[in-house]
């Protein structure tokens, strides 16, 4: 880093403790704990300058308890990002009670500039959907699955339950688009699109996919907050998470690391969000719509491969789903898992969340289509309501951004991040990984304090 650049990162002057640190991050900016002293932090935020009082909204909150994660904080990046196409929003909003912001308050030189790029991108259109390249996508799913049957059908069952896997994956990817609504700008129909994608496609909740996915895009890799991290006791991927393992919760988490990228962890994954979260989540809120994608799934593939025999068919789905949630979980752990954790009582500014928390992956034709252009993370994190395509476009622009403020623009090969993502389970799950002795920081007393708290 040049000597201008160090003194910029000298604006972001808060060191993270070295137990928070990810066994393969070798580099970080300095985050300040942007935590606004002047206001309640149990029942306040700030938006676009002025102090909003939320504590009866809080329950009334459309998208759920995701709000409380911004209490005591600058929330004005959080709030634009999440409801750029929401006018409903912006009339709830003035109907809060709210206070001009005290004297002496001011958003940090990232932040200000972040915020004038966004409104430069939706001013040059970067935030509007292309219709065609949905329909493409759309396309694209319906003839993977078409062909997957079809080699079924002609007796290459291996093969076809590759494509047809890949096809559940990229299902996967496309309900992402509309999970966060852009897929067509519209809120309604993006949320029907989802659910009929993913119930459908993933045999899963749209529904639920937002609620916990949006905690994430407003703390990733934020302990206590981000639902990405609370993954055990099946995986940890941070050393201050696998601290919790007891007994032969530790000895399962020193294996995995091939149980991961072997397939047996995302296919106990993909079962329990098909069988157990997604339809228990559906049922709760009673979303007898999705429950009926659902339902119309395995109908259709009963109707499919029922030849088979009851057993056969059933043989042939974990096999699929196996290959669809390898695919799908492991691109989507590249992307963060092996990063730095934020401790759960400190706010950083959106940008830096992304910058700190996140890296992207090679900008190529493959890579692109494989990952859907989520190889693009930090542009994602940024800004997750544009639509993905668009991120190799403005890549540019965001990488300057960091430059002029110091800021680590995190690109790795495809394959470096495998790697990092891989060694990073192996560090977490064995205490006597080189790598983990990064976090020997974390004594005794933290340990049961990481247990008690669930932080």
């Amino acid at each position: 880093m040049s000597l201008a650049a160090k003194d910029a990162a000298s604006a972001h002057s808060s060191v993270l403790d070295p137990k928070y640190h990810g066994a393969t991050n070798k580099s970080r900016t300095d985050a300040a704990d942007l935590t606004v002293s002047s206001i309640d932090t149990s029942k306040e935020m700030i938006i676009r300058g002025r102090v909003y009082d939320v504590s009866d909204f809080i329950k009334r909150h459309p998208g759920g308890s995701i709000i409380k994660l911004s209490l005591g904080s600058d929330a004005t990046d959080a709030y634009n990002n999440f409801h750029i196409r929401s006018k409903k929003a912006d009339k709830m909003l003035r109907a809060l009670p709210s206070r001009p912001v005290a004297d002496g308050f001011a958003r940090d030189a990232l932040s200000a500039d972040f915020e004038a790029l966004r409104a430069q991108l939706e001013a040059e259109g970067y935030f509007e959907p292309n219709l065609w390249h949905v329909a493409y996508r759309v396309a694209e799913v319906v003839a993977m699955y078409w062909a997957g049957i079809r080699l079924i059908w002609a007796g290459y069952w291996f093969l076809g339950a590759i494509v047809a896997g890949i096809a559940q994956g990229r299902c996967g990817w496309l309900q992402h688009e509309g999970g966060h609504y852009s897929l067509t700008g519209n809120i309604k129909l993006d949320r029907h699109m989802q659910m009929i994608i993913y119930g459908l496609g993933c045999g899963m909740s749209g529904c639920y996919w937002r609620n916990q996915h949006n905690k994430h895009h407003a703390t990733p890799q934020k302990l206590g907050a981000d639902p990405d991290l609370q993954t055990m006791p099946l995986v940890a991927f941070h050393g201050l998470i696998g601290a919790k393992a007891r007994g032969a919760g530790k000895s399962w988490l020193a294996w995995q690391a091939p149980l991961f990228f072997g397939g047996v962890i995302t296919t106990l994954v993909s079962f329990g969000w098909q069988f157990v979260q997604h339809p228990k989540h559906a049922l709760r809120v009673g979303n007898q719509l999705e429950l009926g994608y659902m339902a119309l799934r395995y109908a259709l593939w009963y109707a499919a491969f029922g030849h088979l025999g009851l057993g056969g068919a059933f043989r042939l789905y974990a096999f699929y789903v196996a290959v669809g949630g390898t695919y799908i979980f492991t691109n989507f752990a590249v992307s963060h898992t092996h990063k730095d954790v934020v401790p759960h009582d400190k706010h950083i500014s959106w940008t830096l969340y992304s910058a700190n928390h996140t890296t992207n992956q090679s900008n190529t034709p493959l890579v692109n289509w494989w990952m859907a252009y989520l190889n693009f993370q930090i542009e994602h994190h940024l800004f997750p309501s544009m639509p993905q395509y668009n991120h190799p476009k403005i890549c540019g622009r965001v990488k300057q951004l960091f430059e002029k403020h110091g800021v680590e623009y995190d690109v790795r090969t495809y394959a470096k991040s495998m790697r990092d993502t891989y060694v990073n389970l192996l560090a977490v799950g064995n205490a006597s990984h080189s790598l983990h002795q990064r976090n020997e920081g974390l004594t005794t007393r933290e340990s049961a304090a990481v247990r008690v708290t669930g932080h």
